[in-house]
């Protein structure tokens, strides 16, 4: 599946401490059916067999809804279980590497937080860049906000579809209009919301108004 801008539009990050009433594939369903234009599973400590059986279900889940479906941080992972792309981070392997290892089997997204780790990643073979933290976030307590500079300069400086990450919520993704991003990515804005598709539907249009406004 090919990694475009529309890609970026509404991109959504699983967390299953939102869990309660559903099941995180319940969720995601939801999140689908709302609009989300790509999901990622980020699972942090599941044991590995865990980790794939329930990457294969929202790999088929993804499947269904046309959607591409990316693996924060394993490749193996992400390999194993038919996804569409995997997700790295600065810390985890550097993107060559990942690219020697999939191949055009693969998406490759990289975090980014400076111009340097941006070409950098472009250079080595990324598809699409995720950039943050846009807003400061609980998600990742050691995040530090990105200016709204660097945000700028990188989508500047690298010519790939660009997703804004980190503390992002209904009442401040427009601040990011101008800002040369093709999409956001959230976590607890959809999984913590207790109506999860309600939450995608209305993050799906305040994102397409903030690309148009650009």
């Amino acid at each position: 599946m090919k990694c475009d801008k529309h890609t970026m539009l509404l991109y959504a990050v699983t967390d299953r401490a939102w869990t309660g009433p559903m099941t995180l594939l319940q969720q995601a369903e939801a999140a689908l059916q709302g609009g989300v234009t790509c999901l990622q599973l980020r699972e942090k400590h599941l044991e590995d067999d865990a980790f794939l059986a329930e990457a294969r279900e929202m790999a088929a889940l993804c499947r269904r809804y046309r959607v591409p479906f990316i693996v924060n941080d394993r490749v193996d992972i992400a390999l194993a279980c038919g996804a569409d792309g995997v997700h790295v981070g600065q810390e985890d392997m550097e993107v060559s590497a990942v690219r020697r290892m999939v191949g055009d089997k693969l998406m490759v997204g990289v975090s980014a937080h400076t111009v340097e780790e941006a070409v950098r990643a472009a250079r080595g073979g990324a598809d699409y860049l995720g950039l943050g933290a846009v807003f400061s976030t609980s998600t990742k307590a050691d995040a530090g906000a990105m200016s709204r500079d660097t945000l700028k300069a990188i989508c500047q400086a690298v010519d790939l579809p660009k997703v804004a990450i980190g503390g992002i919520s209904a009442k401040n993704i427009l601040e990011l209009s101008g800002s040369g991003v093709d999409g956001v990515a959230v976590v607890s804005a959809i999984f913590g919301a207790p109506d999860p598709r309600r939450a995608a539907q209305d993050l799906a249009e305040l994102s397409r108004r903030m690309v148009s406004g650009q």
